[in-house]
């Protein structure tokens, strides 16, 4: 089975400074954190040097959580919890659970 947010999806952060916003994944870390696209921005004093792309105080972005992070469907552009559907073919699709649906 496959991870649940996978580089490239469409995320909306559910909790912390920058709530409600959107952003897309730059990158999954090992330790369970993601680069989101214009989230959890730091500052960052950065010296000269010769292989220093920009110097000075330098903006970027910074890890968090998985946890912290839901799901954007770009078809349905609902924000929600995956499920892992399994096709005809045996593959599997993420799909965003329906909320309205009761249990017993």
């Amino acid at each position: 089975m496959g991870e649940r947010i996978r580089k490239n999806d469409s995320v909306v952060v559910r909790s912390g400074k920058d709530k409600g916003k959107e952003g897309k994944v730059i990158m999954i870390m090992s330790n369970n954190t993601a680069l989101v696209e214009g989230i959890n921005i730091s500052t960052k004093h950065v010296k000269a040097s010769t292989g220093a792309k920009q110097t000075g105080i330098v903006q970027q972005e910074s890890p968090i959580h998985l946890s912290n992070l839901i799901f954007k469907d770009p078809d349905s552009g609902k924000a929600g919890r995956i499920k892992m559907q399994t096709l005809k073919d045996g593959s599997y699709s993420r799909v965003v659970k329906d909320s309205t649906v009761k249990r017993k």
